[in-house]
């Protein structure tokens, strides 16, 4: 049975695209089967893997709305192991046609339910917001991972989106688990990125990754070739980064932690 990982944070510009692709990609390439849910309306995880998100086919908003299944909507990536379930701009609609459905808030997680046994991990990159699509995201998942950017608004709003996951694990999702924060964005010339480093490992402590991703132009620049850093370019310091990223996570899953 997969793993399944919710991406979050409702604050935009904070890496979770950049990393909910490059995690995957990094964890395709330690022989993992992985499978990316593109649930974020923008679809830039779609487009950074070179797929069009313009395109007709199935998407997930179909698997939403009930038009179609969730093993027919999933395309192979140019990523081996790495497969997706891409987003469509029609998903900016969904959230309102999923208000009247019945268990509204598990639709997402019985849509998965199908495809759960052919990976060893499922990725889900949420939208920018604490939405119903970022609900049943969560309602889906065994855990959260939490990107911050290493800036002054970083623990902006991380009151609420950890509010958020309580009152998800109490109402809808018992066994939610917060996997891990992961730092992004790390500017080494600055002190300001020290100091927010700091202040968020002391306030979630160990559940602070120890792989801390660098702002890095070659992590900026490989979205826009529709590729994964691990194919734009291997040896620069956001692939090795995310590399020990993939390292950690595989050692929590199987770890417990």
């Amino acid at each position: 049975m997969a793993k399944i990982i919710s991406v979050a944070n409702q604050k935009g510009g904070v890496g979770k695209t950049t990393t909910t692709v490059n995690l995957a990609a990094c964890l395709a390439k330690q022989g993992q089967r992985v499978l990316i849910v593109d649930i974020d309306p923008q679809g830039n995880a779609t487009s950074g893997l070179g797929v069009d998100k313009h395109q007709e086919r199935a998407s997930i908003y179909e698997v939403l709305v009930g038009e179609a299944d969730s093993p027919d909507a999933v395309i192979h990536t140019q990523v081996q192991n790495l497969d997706l379930l891409p987003s469509s701009i029609a998903l900016a609609g969904a959230e309102v046609e999923m208000v009247s459905m019945m268990a509204r808030e598990y639709v997402l997680q019985r849509a998965l339910s199908g495809l759960s046994d052919r990976f060893d991990f499922i990725l889900m990159d949420c939208p920018p917001s604490l939405g119903l699509l970022t609900v049943n995201a969560l309602a889906a998942s065994d855990c959260v991972l939490v990107p911050i950017q290493c800036e002054f608004y970083a623990l902006e709003g991380l009151t609420q989106l950890m509010n958020s996951v309580h009152l998800v694990r109490k109402h809808l999702n018992p066994h939610l688990e917060l996997l891990g924060v992961a730092l992004t964005m790390f500017d080494t010339r600055t002190n300001l990125s020290s100091q927010v480093s700091e202040e968020v490992r002391r306030f979630f402590a160990e559940k602070v990754f120890e792989t801390v991703i660098p702002r890095n132009i070659r992590l900026a620049e490989a979205p826009s070739y529709g590729q994964p850093i691990l194919q734009y370019d291997a040896r620069c310091p956001g692939a090795e980064a995310y590399l020990a990223l993939s390292d950690e996570v595989l050692a929590r899953v199987k770890g417990g932690k």
